[in-house]
């Protein structure tokens, strides 16, 4: 049976600083980088044949790492921005505590965690899903259903929106699933790319 490996990227300089991040091209720390060394170490052991990631510095950082880490630093890599992070709009860059005291904790919580309210200038994870998905369902999945092992590197919503789909999540369950960075999904698949069965990596 294929599997699909998805992993969100180590932890970055802006997730330390509690920033909003999206498009901005943030790197790794050193927490991260070891993050992604030791996702590599627990996928040791794990089959893949084909990698993506998106077109942000701290996905391919990760994967890159991950690679190196593993063994497998042969593995073929795709990287298109169809798998980016959420785009936070007005809100990059900026201090979630500082936006709470502006603009008040209900609404950052909508801006961060409602399906489909957008930030300003930004994306909701519906604008997310509707962009990653046909990406995913063509390429990955196209991968998959030839028997490819993939490992996909990408963010906290992109990731989320392959998640929603695999597990056939509603809005409200997605939202309140936690995607720790650095932490391998293994996604058992059937042939025809549904879900056997999941098991996290830690």
């Amino acid at each position: 049976m294929p599997k699909l490996i998805l992993v969100r990227h180590g932890q970055s300089l802006w997730n330390l600083e509690n920033r909003f991040t999206g498009w901005v091209d943030v790197p790794l720390t050193e927490q991260g980088i070891a993050e992604a060394r030791r996702a590599g170490e627990l996928i040791k052991n794990v089959s893949i044949d084909v990698a993506y990631t998106s077109g942000l510095r701290r996905a391919q950082d990760t994967l890159a790492n991950i690679l190196d880490a593993s063994g497998k630093t042969s593995t073929p890599v795709i990287r298109d921005q169809a798998l980016n992070e959420r785009d936070y709009g007005d809100l990059a860059g900026l201090n979630k505590d500082d936006m709470r005291e502006k603009y008040g904790e209900e609404q950052v919580h909508i801006w961060r965690r409602s399906y489909d309210v957008a930030p300003p200038g930004g994306e909701s994870l519906k604008d997310t899903r509707e962009r990653t998905l046909p990406f995913f369902e063509r390429a990955i999945l196209g991968d998959i259903k030839q028997g490819k092992d993939v490992l996909v590197v990408a963010h906290g919503n992109s990731n989320r929106s392959i998640v929603m789909a695999l597990e056939n999540l509603t809005p409200e369950q997605i939202l309140a699933k936690e995607l720790a960075t650095g932490v391998p999904l293994v996604y058992d698949l059937n042939p025809d790319g549904t879900m056997n069965s999941v098991e996290i990596l830690s």
